[in-house]
């Protein structure tokens, strides 16, 4: 049986999986006169094919019961999804590196502050939306277009993943 127990979410080490989108310790410059910091290019919204679109989305995800028995990992294999919170909650993060079905040795669990957003990179298998509180919303930055851009892998019974709901 594998138990995660998730880790304060760091640009480096989610750096395998996807990017941090944060300000803090971020170059910034000034516009607008002056009066805003721009925080330019904190991660890329990826599409794989002509057409492809990004689109903004607001998932309103429920808390799960922890711990949680993980029976599945997702991908997308044709392009990046952010997940931004909206209302500054911590939310957990659980990845795998990219491959035909998730290794269960590189998964790996987060735990954000509640400002840090996330972008996945194409093809990183990730477990969907985790909320920390009992309703919590979220920016997505997805891609839309021709083709399944979404690949879910099943765990069998066999393989007992537990994530917990707090820090190791």
């Amino acid at each position: 049986m594998l138990t995660l127990r998730p880790e304060p979410l760091t640009q480096e080490a989610f750096a395998p999986y996807g990017d941090v989108i944060e300000t803090e310790d971020r170059d910034f410059f000034m516009i607008n006169e002056g009066s805003t910091r721009r925080y330019h290019r904190l991660s890329e919204v990826m599409l794989d094919k002509p057409g492809d679109r990004g689109i903004i989305s607001i998932f309103r995800a429920q808390k799960l019961d922890y711990p949680l028995q993980v029976k599945l990992l997702e991908r997308h294999p044709l392009g990046s999804q952010a997940f931004i919170p909206l209302k500054q909650n911590p939310f957990l993060i659980l990845v795998a590196k990219p491959g035909d079905q998730p290794d269960t040795g590189t998964i790996r669990a987060f735990i954000t502050n509640g400002r840090q957003g996330i972008n996945y990179h194409s093809g990183v298998w990730h477990h969907p939306v985790l909320s920390c509180v009992a309703d919590d919303d979220f920016l997505i930055v997805d891609r839309e277009g021709e083709g399944n851009n979404c690949d879910e892998h099943y765990f069998t019974d066999d393989t007992q993943i537990v994530l917990q709901a707090t820090q190791s």
